[in-house]
């Protein structure tokens, strides 16, 4: 779990820095969004099995990431 976080976060660093940098960050914002909402899920999974309560914000977080990402495609 904890490097499959890092290969996303990894992920949405570059996507995000290419978009800064072309110019085209309203093309590659809903991806971005998606790969968030993702990381905010396992980030979410993995709290939860440690008993957090701060499991059902990362889920939260994510929804509303995954909707705003699917709506904006």
């Amino acid at each position: 779990m904890k490097i499959l976080r890092i290969i996303l976060a990894i992920i949405i660093v570059a996507i995000s820095s290419y978009g800064l940098i072309t110019g085209t960050i309203g093309i590659v914002l809903p991806y971005v969004l998606l790969l968030v909402g993702g990381m905010l899920l396992i980030m979410g999974v993995n709290e939860f099995q440690k008993r957090k309560p701060i499991a059902f914000t990362s889920f939260l977080a994510a929804g509303f990431s995954f909707f705003v990402g699917f709506y904006t495609l």
